[in-house]
């Protein structure tokens, strides 16, 4: 298997946020149209800054980087960057995380963020080929009832929005205080989805799993400490996204060589591959397939099988992922 049969094969991605693909070159653009001078002097400068020693330093940045955005169309210049990259990469179907707290917390209207990257995903069809789904996070480490506003502040956009996660920063932040917010999306018609396990103990992924209900494993990478719930997550299926270049980038694991992805797969966990927070962690989805591939030693089935679960875990409908598992075979036949 060569590099371009993982760059050139169909894929999913379902853990990757918006605000995290704010390139620098473009948060600087976005910045000086805005008027908004940031505390770095460069482009340059602000990815020499990238050395993070855990979540909460990368937080830190995240959210600064996060405050040049003021008007709807910033919301769609940085999705549909972050479309024609995934695009580039052969991705077929995206599942976009976004964070609106980081906005109206600053002030800027709900309808701002979410009509900007709605727009972007919906010229994304018709225009590149992909399709999307929008999944809305409550930030942790704000209050549960922070939490319920912005539910009730979604209302309005229901139908543009297929999902409910969790992130910020985890530890101290279990999905046990969220139960309520949870509860009420499902009423609403609302999935779930959290992160869980990535920093937080292997504890916060069976609170995902019993209290929030969750459809869907944000990293999950901390289940290998448990053997009950590696167990479980077999005979579920409940997949897990995990993001290895972030886990090697806030230290989870302090180089790929060490992340665990390859005894997930092993063990029969559906596992994805995703990007996270590309443009601060050093790769999108193509990258971190290439990164597993060498430091893993991942071969040409198990790039398969992690491009399969990625359409598998999907939010697609059980006919449009028989579709694009198909483009897969098909991919797959010819590269042959």
């Amino acid at each position: 298997m060569n590099e371009t049969f993982i760059r050139k094969i169909p894929k999913a991605e379902l853990h990757m946020h918006i605000e995290g693909s704010l390139e620098p070159e473009m948060m600087f653009e976005i910045g000086a149209r805005n008027g908004i001078k940031l505390s770095y002097q460069s482009a340059a400068e602000v990815r020499e800054a990238y050395q993070f020693s855990n979540l909460q330093s990368f937080l830190d940045i995240y959210y600064e980087g996060a405050g040049v955005l003021q008007v709807e169309q910033d919301f769609y210049d940085m999705t549909w960057a972050y479309l024609l990259k995934a695009s580039a990469q052969n991705v077929r179907h995206a599942e976009i995380f976004f964070d609106p707290q980081t906005h109206t917390d600053r002030g800027i209207p709900f309808s701002t963020v979410i009509n900007g990257i709605h727009r972007a995903l919906g010229d994304a069809e018709p225009k590149l080929g992909i399709t999307s789904e929008l999944i809305m996070c409550f930030l942790r480490h704000l209050s549960a009832q922070k939490a319920m506003q912005t539910l009730n502040q979604a209302q309005p956009y229901k139908e543009w929005i297929a999902a409910v996660g969790l992130d910020s920063s985890e530890l101290g932040n279990p999905p046990s205080k969220f139960v309520e917010v949870f509860d009420k999306a499902r009423e609403m018609g609302y999935l779930t989805v959290a992160h869980a396990g990535e920093e937080g103990p292997p504890e916060y992924i069976w609170q995902a799993l019993d209290l929030l209900k969750v459809s869907r494993i944000d990293h999950g990478v901390r289940c290998i400490e448990d053997r009950k719930l590696v167990d479980r997550l077999v005979k579920t299926q409940i997949p897990l996204t995990v993001c290895p270049l972030s886990n090697v980038k806030l230290h989870v694991f302090e180089s790929i060589k060490q992340h665990d992805l390859k005894q997930l797969l092993e063990l029969g966990i559906c596992a994805t591959v995703n990007s996270d927070d590309p443009a601060y962690f050093g790769g999108y989805v193509n990258e971190n397939l290439l990164a597993v591939h060498e430091g893993l030693n991942l071969g040409e089935n198990d790039i398969v099988q992690l491009v399969k679960n990625s359409f598998e875990a999907s939010f697609l409908s059980e006919q449009k992922k028989k579709k694009l598992l198909k483009e897969v075979d098909l991919f797959i036949s010819k590269s042959g």
